[in-house]
């Protein structure tokens, strides 16, 4: 079954520390709060909020894409920033297990590394246009190379690694630590979802609609893999052994983007105008 809750054009999602599903409003340039009684706000941020997630000091952190900054939102709505280098689109963004943010910066091909108080520094990607990040099982991070059709690695000390996939033009963006001690993400230029070992064997899983062009990924509350489907207008899962089944969304040109779980379900954010919960 799934359900739609009216919001502003959401891009991206997460449940914050405060028991909220916080989500970034791409097109108002704010992020937004809903209880969980149903109660949305908003709070006013730089331009073009994309990825939030949870930070090691009980507040929330985005990236501002078109506006070259990195925002912090405490639970009550207190935006502080932090600049990144001009042009350089801050896309992705996760906690690594050192307590610091890593971010990626698409458009200079860098990973950044960003601590509680607010210091910097840049490590060359290995490869074009990194995109989602997420940390591993390995104490390193791990991003999608979307524009290098790879799959990346980053130790704690700044040491980069690549993982070129079987398929051509796969463009992987949305990545996630998986139940299984793996790292799953997905090629929305293929069609597939790709599952990549700390070794880096790499596993391609094609979609029954080839064209679907998958966008996020995350681990759902059954220990199965829930990915969004842009063009599809579906939400995927996938189970550690590669079984694929999809739940059409109700409203025609929904455009799902990001996914999370909240609550014990699967959320979507749809940005056409709508927060989706997923319940089997």
């Amino acid at each position: 079954m799934i359900e739609e809750f009216p919001v502003a054009g959401p891009y991206a999602l997460t449940e914050g520390p405060d028991g909220a599903l916080w989500f970034t409003l791409v097109h108002l340039n704010a992020v937004g709060r809903m209880s969980a009684d149903g109660a949305v706000s908003c709070h006013p941020v730089g331009r073009g909020p994309t990825v939030i997630t949870n930070g090691p000091d009980g507040a929330l952190w985005c990236t501002e894409y078109q506006n070259d900054r990195i925002a912090r939102i405490t639970t009550e709505g207190e935006v502080t920033g932090f600049e990144v280098p001009a042009g350089s689109g801050p896309f992705g963004i996760a906690t690594g297990p050192d307590g610091a943010l890593w971010f990626t910066l698409t458009a200079a091909g860098l990973i950044g590394r960003l601590t509680t108080d607010g210091e910097i520094s840049t490590f060359d990607a290995p490869g074009a246009f990194p995109s989602a990040i997420t940390a591993g099982p390995d104490n390193a991070m791990w991003f999608t190379l979307n524009g290098s059709n790879a799959i990346g690695r980053i130790t704690m000390g700044g040491a980069t690694g690549a993982h070129t996939l079987p398929t051509e033009a796969a463009a992987p963006v949305g990545l996630t630590a998986g139940p299984d001690g793996a790292l799953w993400f997905v090629e929305i230029g293929a069609g597939q979802i790709g599952r990549i070992t700390v070794e880096g064997v790499i596993t391609e899983h094609p979609l029954p609609d080839r064209a679907a062009r998958p966008h996020a990924i995350t681990t759902g509350p059954d220990g199965a893999l829930w990915f969004t489907e842009w063009a599809g207008n579906r939400v995927g899962r996938i189970t550690v052994d590669g079984q694929i089944t999809a739940h059409d969304l109700p409203t025609a040109g929904s455009e799902p983007h990001g996914i999370c779980v909240y609550g014990g379900a699967v959320w979507v954010a749809l940005e056409n105008g709508s927060l989706a919960r997923v319940t089997e």
